[in-house]
């Protein structure tokens, strides 16, 4: 079954205005995309099985996201400001409220391939690995998500490679352990800044993390910590980019850029993806958001 094919036909029945934008920008599609999707969605539909549900479960709660989006777009526009600014705020909203986090997380797992700018930067990850994987013997990701980028460090890494997840959400974490039934990984339910390891890790990636924290130099600071002298940390984190969980604002790549140095770090490689097909000009003026990530080192004296 062409899953991706389903999943924009049931969208465009729902929803025919965001469906066209999905179909305009699907001309990067090829036969590696199809792969990866497929095999992704598949094992989606089989967790879905397990809770009796479909995958039109899913493709609703992506379109109650889509429309929490839309308001917080509208708003963004008007204020120039991210609807939230506080932890307090976005964990009352969104992360301790059951029915809340639950659709946000299922409508996050469709984006990842229905959004260019996701699978580019996912796509740029899994093609970067396996030149960092060398010696790596403790691995660790800060906001697995869905689990997306740590089923492809399982794949890539050394088998001897132990792992570890840090996630705020419990929501978050069973969903990724359902995706990645590996008994080399360990999952701690907690806020990162109270993680106190054994050990330092060589390997960490922190995706689409920074932009909800209120002091991201702060956590980036604390990776630092947490990472060995030779390791190799991997972000990701949009500029302009509302929504309901959203906190720090980062205007434009610069920003980010600069909090990189600001904590200590050298960008080894990196790649920013525009989230519309319009001209940099035009993408500066209307606020689109960029999806930024960077494969990072520590500053050694």
């Amino acid at each position: 079954m062409n899953y991706t094919a389903y999943i924009i036909d049931q969208i465009e029945s729902l929803n025919p205005v965001h469906a066209k934008k999905l179909k305009k920008h699907s001309d990067w599609i090829d036969d590696e995309y199809f792969r990866e999707a497929n095999s992704f969605y598949q094992k989606y539909v089989q967790i879905l099985d397990h809770q009796n549900r479909t995958i039109d479960f899913a493709i609703d709660c992506y379109l109650g996201m889509i429309a929490d989006m839309t308001i917080e777009r509208v708003e963004f526009y008007r204020s120039g400001k991210y609807s939230s600014t506080t932890f307090a705020e976005v964990n009352d909203r969104v992360y301790s409220s059951p029915n809340v986090i639950e659709y946000y997380m299922h409508g996050l797992v469709l984006s990842q391939f229905l959004w260019k700018h996701h699978y580019e930067l996912f796509t740029h990850f899994s093609k970067s690995l396996p030149t960092f994987i060398e010696n790596k013997k403790n691995y660790l990701e800060i906001g697995a998500g869905h689990g997306l980028y740590l089923s492809k460090a399982l794949k890539v890494l050394n088998p001897e490679c132990k792992f570890s997840v840090v996630d705020v959400s419990q929501t978050s974490i069973e969903l990724a352990q359902k995706f990645n039934c590996d008994e080399r990984v360990r999952y701690h339910h907690m806020n990162v800044f109270n993680f106190n390891a054994e050990t330092k890790f060589d390997f960490i990636v922190m995706g689409e993390v920074l932009e909800h924290v209120e002091q991201p130099l702060n956590l980036l600071l604390k990776v630092n910590d947490l990472l060995t002298d030779n390791g190799t940390l991997f972000i990701t984190t949009p500029t302009n980019a509302p929504a309901i969980d959203h906190i720090y604002l980062f205007n434009s790549v610069k920003e980010i850029q600069n909090i990189i140095k600001l904590a200590g770090f050298n960008i080894e490689s990196q790649m920013s993806f525009l989230s519309e097909d319009v001209s940099k000009e035009k993408a500066e003026k209307l606020k689109v958001s960029i999806s930024y990530g960077a494969f990072l080192k520590k500053q050694l004296s």
